[in-house]
């Protein structure tokens, strides 16, 4: 059974260049083995992830377990939590947005400020975002499997 989970998190040191670098090497050497594919999500306004996993039910909620209990991370909060027909990512190991490159106009369509800010977002809001984000190609990486 496929599941996908989108969540957010603070990163407890400043997000840059070097850490996102880090992060997706590790997703992208780890997640095939597990069937995990998925997009990392950076804000470096208040040093903010969201990631979206998808795979099956076991794989998905062991990583999530292992995000939730990583020391790297405060305030992981699970945004949605949905049983899935097919993969929005199958090609790929993880995928990577910038959120600081995105038209303000756009994260305002989801959100109550031109800001992303996904604690004022429902899980709904902030998965249509990043579909729509994967849509109009502002996927940095792909990460292609």
């Amino acid at each position: 059974m496929l599941v996908r989970l989108l969540y957010s998190s603070k990163s407890v040191d400043p997000i840059d260049d070097k850490l996102i670098e880090s992060i997706l090497e590790r997703s992208r050497a780890k997640n095939p083995e597990h069937g995990i594919t998925g997009v990392l999500c950076t804000y470096n306004t208040g040093n903010v992830f969201v990631q979206v996993l998808e795979g099956g039910r076991q794989e998905v909620n062991q990583l999530y377990s292992n995000i939730v209990r990583d020391s790297r991370n405060t305030e992981v909060t699970l945004l949605h939590y949905s049983e899935v027909p097919a993969r929005a990512f199958s090609g790929w190991r993880m995928g990577s947005v910038d959120l600081n490159r995105v038209n303000l106009s756009t994260i305002l369509r989801y959100s109550e400020k031109p800001r992303f800010d996904p604690s004022t977002m429902t899980g709904e809001a902030a998965m249509a975002l990043l579909e729509e984000l994967i849509e109009t190609a502002a996927v940095v990486s792909r990460g292609d499997a």
